[in-house]
């Protein structure tokens, strides 16, 4: 992936992207061709490892992995209109863009298809996606046959993080002027994900 330096988040911002993100698309290289499930994770960030699970029925299990896996995490993302520039009025060389925050993790992948092991998965995915709801909902709330019939029918997923390569393009380009429009045309549109992305990243003023 191409990054350019005014593009490259620091360590921290993406170990809070991997460790808020909702889902993403595992993919993996096989004597079939590329094979991608689309998946909840959790980031445990002191062993260094993603975790999730996928449908026992879904072959890219059982199929050998060639080489890494890669894990493509995304945050928010919005199309961006010339028309929010201030520059557009000052000489109008302006063209629309998309911003958005991405980070592709790579290394090796293991399926682990024991039902304990997935348990725990759940659990941990269970507690990162229900916390702050109320009532949360727990796994303990199932008929305890019905959820190990559950855990029966999925198989668990770990990768590994060797490296990652991410990507912020969050109009940290643009002059200061420009990132006011971008971020007042995004909310206009409702995004207010964006919107707060691009607020957050934007260069601090020159002194």
């Amino acid at each position: 992936m191409y990054v350019p330096s005014h593009f490259a988040p620091d360590d921290h911002a993406v170990q809070e992207l991997l460790r808020q993100h909702g889902a993403a698309d595992l993919i993996t290289a096989t004597p079939q061709g590329l094979v991608a499930t689309f998946l909840p994770f959790v980031h445990d960030e002191a062993a260094g490892v993603l975790r999730g699970h996928v449908a026992r029925n879904n072959e890219q299990w059982r199929l050998p992995v060639t080489g890494e896996a890669l894990v493509i995490v995304r945050g928010p993302d919005a199309y961006v209109s010339p028309s929010w520039y201030a520059s557009k009025a000052e000489h109008g060389r302006v063209v629309p863009t998309w911003n958005y925050v991405t980070a592709h993790v790579y290394g090796p992948v293991v399926f682990h298809d024991d039902p304990d092991w997935v348990e725990r998965v759940v659990r941990d995915l269970t507690a990162k996606h229900e916390a702050g709801r109320e009532p949360a909902w727990d796994v303990d709330d199932a008929p305890e046959t019905f959820i190990a019939g559950q855990l029966r029918a999925v198989v668990g997923v770990e990768v590994t993080v060797a490296r990652v390569e991410a990507k912020w393009k969050l109009s940290q380009n643009r002059a200061a002027a420009d990132v006011d429009g971008v971020v007042a045309g995004l909310r206009a549109d409702g995004d207010d994900a964006t919107a707060d992305a691009v607020a957050r990243a934007r260069r601090p003023p020159a002194t």
